[in-house]
């Protein structure tokens, strides 16, 4: 018998994500011109799961506005709300008068595809009586639950480790019977290991598939550049004169390159935009609907959300401007090794700006790689920027 529903935790915020989820959770970030968590709806429609309560609680009408029955995604979704966010085993919990007898768990903030839960999840783990966690090899465990194995049961999960002791994660993926909920506590790990303590068996299947979690800022662009890999060609916008796309490009609807522009993919942009002319943008940039990008500027590595523009002269590199943001000509965001304390952690990364929404950048401002920019502030021409400028904040 396979699963019928899933039931899909999208309550959370992702504070160490700030700027980018101060107005939106964590699960409408988005990846190559889509929310996280929509990648999520995708892969279970593609795996016949088309039944799917969300567990929603910070910003929420965010995801309701955006997903609402779900029938633009081939699927039925319901809403169960988490009024405080006390955990993911709480956040479950909200969710127990709705759920069928059986039925999948996943987070909403981690990019996957149908292959990651159809193969193995699906038909290894679905036996009719048990419990299965999904886990994958990964390089960095020391952000994660980690799970120890005896005979492809789960033995223990350690939250975030200070050593080594395996290379296999808690995906956050689950097949769980009813009986979860009489286990249950603030962290859903912490509801495994009591059932685990008591007798139950969770059976452990490794997945080969796509599973990217961004847990800061810079991760955006780690996510975005691996989806873009697999971004199908499409061009529906207009071309002018001597322009040269080179590789794997999507161009929406009513977008225009002007002439002499050079678009290297991967690269998607959305529709209603205009490039150029003589603009260059450079693999792994995603650039969403009703952006202006203007004459001579570069783009590398980069995000760019609805709205966003980007004078002439400007030289971007490694960045993330969210929603709305404006520059005016001769912007540089140069990409470098910078120490970026997030949370009291340092860590270094190669990473150019993080630009919050709506923010407004005369002409000729220079942000030292590493830098994050809050939303909606307001920085005069000629400025040369560094560290963090919090929300709301006027440079002048």
């Amino acid at each position: 018998m396979g699963f019928k529903q899933a039931v899909v935790l999208a309550a959370g915020e992702g504070e160490r994500l700030r700027p980018f989820t101060t107005s939106k959770p964590k699960v409408m970030i988005k990846v190559a011109n889509k929310p996280i968590l929509q990648y999520v709806v995708e892969a279970l429609e593609r795996t016949g799961i088309r039944r799917i309560l969300f567990v929603v609680g910070y910003k929420k009408e965010k995801i309701m506005d955006y997903f609402g029955d779900g029938e633009d995604f081939g699927v039925e979704i319901e809403y169960v709300f988490q009024k405080h966010l006390l955990g993911t085993g709480d956040a479950l919990k909200q969710a127990e008068n709705k759920t069928d007898e059986r039925f999948l768990v996943l987070s909403g903030d981690n990019v996957i595809q149908a292959d990651t839960i159809s193969g193995e999840l699906l038909e290894m783990c679905g036996e009719e009586d048990g419990n299965a966690i999904l886990i994958k090899a990964h390089k960095d465990v020391s952000k994660y639950g980690v799970v120890i194995l005896m005979n492809e049961m789960v033995e223990d999960i350690i939250e975030k480790p200070s050593e080594e002791i395996s290379n296999l994660v808690n995906t956050g993926i689950y097949a769980f019977k009813k009986e979860i909920f009489g286990f249950m506590e603030a962290e859903l790990t912490s509801a495994l290991r009591s059932m685990i303590r008591r007798g139950s068996r969770i059976k452990a299947c490794e997945t080969q598939g796509a599973w990217l979690d961004a847990v800061y800022p810079w991760d955006i662009l780690r996510l975005n550049e691996i989806v873009l890999r697999e971004n199908p060609a499409k061009v529906e916008g207009k071309i002018e004169r001597g322009v040269t796309i080179d590789g794997r490009v999507s161009i929406g609807k009513n977008s225009v390159i002007r002439a002499n522009s050079y678009v290297k993919g991967p690269v998607i942009i959305g529709k209603n935009c205009e490039i150029g002319p003589n603009a260059c943008i450079f693999p792994s940039t995603s650039i969403e609907n009703d952006v202006a990008i203007d004459a001579f500027t570069e783009i590398r590595n980069s995000v760019l959300m609805d709205g966003v523009k980007i004078g002439s002269f400007s030289s971007i590199h490694d960045s993330i401007f969210d929603t709305g943001s404006f520059a005016e000509g001769g912007f540089i965001a140069r990409s470098e090794e910078a120490d970026i304390e997030i949370g009291g952690e340092h860590h270094l990364v190669k990473v150019g700006a993080m630009v919050g929404e709506y923010c407004e950048m005369g002409s000729n401002v220079i942000a030292h790689p590493g830098t994050i920019i809050g939303n909606r502030c307001r920085i005069k021409s000629m400025k040369e920027l560094s560290g963090k400028i919090p929300d709301g904040s006027w440079v002048v």
